[in-house]
């Protein structure tokens, strides 16, 4: 139970770590979507991999997807009046295709929800920490370089960036888990006035998970869904409470 748990949590404070960043930035950017709609494209190319060449290349037809998803709204963002609506049809777009892809594949439903939220207690450990590297690399190459450049080229580190972290999040978690993560513990944090945003994202994120990975094992549900349940409902309740109560409270 323990060597579960463990593996469980650690992934989680993997996905958190980086994508507490990406939900900062995406909330102030007014993009909220941005997540989901690459994600399915990572999904769809996933889904392209498993049913024409049986998961070979899974993760480099995943990453072109999720890529020629970025940098179509990259471009959207500088050419389009209407972006959330760009984004939203980019979802659209690749959630249908993934239903069309594996309505062919004998086990279409199963991979479909794999696709959508993986159950997480049984990751196996190498995959958790490969993907920390890669996350590490991530934000060294974002923390050296995102500051310093502006424009088209900015929005196209970021969204490249952004590409790489949720085609190696999907793989391991699941488009939900992933959309709950990047939103849910910035949301939470925006709401709270004072600096160090990150670092209450990161804390916030860790507790929901931590608490949603010890609910599904004790109560033999499925931890993908629940991760997401409870940090959307995190999320939702505080949402829900004035500012004005919220502060004279504290």
């Amino acid at each position: 139970m323990n060597d579960i748990l463990v593996s469980a949590f650690f992934l989680s404070l993997v996905l958190v770590g980086i994508h507490a960043f990406f939900g900062l930035e995406v909330i102030r950017r007014g993009i909220i979507f941005t997540d989901l709609a690459i994600g399915q494209m990572a999904a769809l190319g996933a889904a392209m991999s498993l049913f024409f060449l049986d998961g070979a290349l899974i993760y480099p037809v995943s990453l072109a997807f999720a890529l020629l998803g970025g940098l179509l709204i990259a471009w959207a963002a500088r050419h389009t009046d209407n972006l959330e609506a760009f984004i939203g049809l980019l979802y659209a777009f690749g959630i249908s295709a993934v239903y069309i892809v594996l309505s062919k594949s004998a086990h279409g439903m199963e991979e479909f929800q794999r696709l959508m939220a993986s159950d997480i207690l049984f990751t196996p450990l190498e995959e958790v920490i490969k993907t920390a590297v890669i996350y590490t690399a991530l934000g060294a190459v974002l923390f050296f370089l995102y500051r310093r450049f502006e424009g088209f080229w900015k929005d196209a580190l970021f969204f490249t960036a952004f590409a790489v972290t949720v085609t190696s999040s999907v793989k391991l978690a699941g488009v939900l888990i992933v959309f709950s993560l990047l939103v849910s513990p910035a949301l939470i944090a925006l709401r709270f006035d004072g600096r160090f945003m990150l670092i209450k994202a990161w804390a916030i994120g860790t507790v929901a998970n931590l608490a949603a990975i010890i609910a599904s094992y004790k109560l033999d549900l499925p931890t993908g869904y629940t991760v997401v349940f409870v940090n959307a409902l995190f999320a939702i309740a505080v949402s829900m409470v004035p500012r004005r109560r919220r502060e004279a409270a504290q």
